[in-house]
């Protein structure tokens, strides 16, 4: 394959958006038939994700995009990573790094090319790519806080006898800076829809990009909503040092959002000490939403007493959760000024969850059931048990609650 063959695929690949992985596969196969005996190739990123620092995939010509890597930013500084060639490489500013792996090794090179030479790699061609607008030298955490200092960094390993020919490492040059490109442009949805859920949610985000974004824009839906909070929270924020109340929230958060997540719920929104979720009765019938949602609930509580057990010992005290679990009909979408919207849901139903959220402390319960939940729960109603009628503020009728019966 000539080479501008194989750069307009790479033009295309990119304007399409070609996925990660098969855009690396379709990379280098076509590498292979254009003549370049392509046996193995690295492609590492870091991302701006709050939680994941840095992905990589590794491709091999028996495999393909076989081998990924995935590191949170507590990682950052893992032996993996700071013995990379890469590390050394962007701490010295080198955007090109070539080595022959046939020579015996030399002391302190990064364990990667002994790997390589076992595999029978001949020779190794390293490129490091700024994906952003500035370009610092060495990726600590503090580049992670000013925006665009994104890094690429690539590598190409040839298990040919001799390594590499001169026309190779030329074609290579010319076309790697390219690959760069089309990385960056297929790779930058994922990023932002990556960033966006983390704070809109995996579905707002996706209806964001798909275009949804017009302020009023707002679909109504039918939803369990999960109505969370910690019990008595003020105290907590008036006696503890900010650090220490902040490490305290992320725990208490971390026992809601991960039942929430693993049945199907969908964090919209944090507020302050508590969170708003919900659990979509689209693709799912009501009952077998509601036994989801009263699941996620229970194992939320569970991992709070476990919370509470481990903080105890070291003579540190935990808050309570509160939850409340409603159905009803909620308006979906884009809220807010021209200038700075929010995508949340709003209606009766929501402000009827908080209302009953209210009532756990004054009955002496840490999830409270509504009435239309109990009704539309099916099989699950039967873990429910009564607690009688009583009055939601600015709701002028009583309604039933329910708890978890036992």
């Amino acid at each position: 394959m000539k080479p501008d063959v194989l750069s307009e695929w790479l033009v295309g690949a990119g304007l399409r958006s070609l996925p990660f992985e098969e855009l690396i596969d379709g990379f280098a196969r076509r590498l292979n038939d254009a003549g370049i005996a392509a046996a193995r190739l690295f492609v590492g990123m870091d991302t701006l994700h709050p939680l994941v620092r840095a992905r990589s995939v590794i491709w091999d010509r028996s495999e393909g995009p076989a081998t990924h890597y995935e590191f949170q930013h507590i990682e950052i500084d893992a032996p993996i990573i700071a013995q990379s060639p890469f590390a050394a490489m962007l701490r010295q500013g080198i955007e090109r790094q070539q080595l022959d792996l046939t020579l015996p090794a030399v002391e302190g090179e990064p364990p990667v090319f002994a790997e390589l030479r076992d595999a029978g790699m001949t020779e190794w061609l390293g490129r490091t790519f700024p994906l952003g607008e500035s370009t610092p030298r060495l990726p600590t955490p503090h580049v992670a806080e000013a925006a665009g200092q994104l890094w690429l960094v690539c590598s190409v390993s040839t298990d040919r006898s001799g390594g590499f020919v001169e026309s190779d490492i030329k074609r290579l040059d010319a076309i790697l800076p390219l690959f760069a490109l089309a990385v960056k442009a297929t790779t930058a949805r994922w990023i932002g829809q990556g960033l966006l859920a983390s704070y809109l949610g995996i579905d707002p985000a996706a209806r964001v990009f798909a275009g949804t974004v017009q302020r009023g824009e707002v679909l109504g839906v039918e939803a369990v909503l999960f109505y969370a909070d910690l019990r008595d929270f003020t105290g907590f924020a008036d006696r503890l040092p900010p650090r220490e109340l902040i490490g305290l929230l992320d725990e208490c958060f971390e026992c809601m959002v991960r039942p929430l997540t693993r049945h199907g719920g969908e964090v919209l929104k944090f507020l302050g000490d508590g969170l708003l979720a919900i659990f979509s009765t689209e693709r799912r019938r009501r009952d077998e939403t509601c036994a989801l949602a009263l699941t996620a609930a229970s194992e939320a509580l569970d991992l709070m007493d476990l919370l509470a057990a481990k903080r105890v010992g070291a003579g540190q005290p935990t808050p309570s959760l509160d939850i409340a679990l409603h159905v009803g009909e909620v308006l979906y979408g884009n809220v807010g000024a021209d200038a700075r919207l929010d995508f949340t849901v709003i209606g009766p139903a929501v402000n009827e969850a908080a209302r009953i959220e209210l009532l756990c402390k004054e009955l002496g319960r840490n999830l409270l059931v509504s009435q239309a939940f109990a009704a539309a729960a099916g099989r699950s109603r039967d873990h429910l048990a009564s607690l009688g009628r009583h009055r939601l503020r600015g709701v002028s009728e009583e309604t039933e609650l329910f708890t978890l019966a036992g």
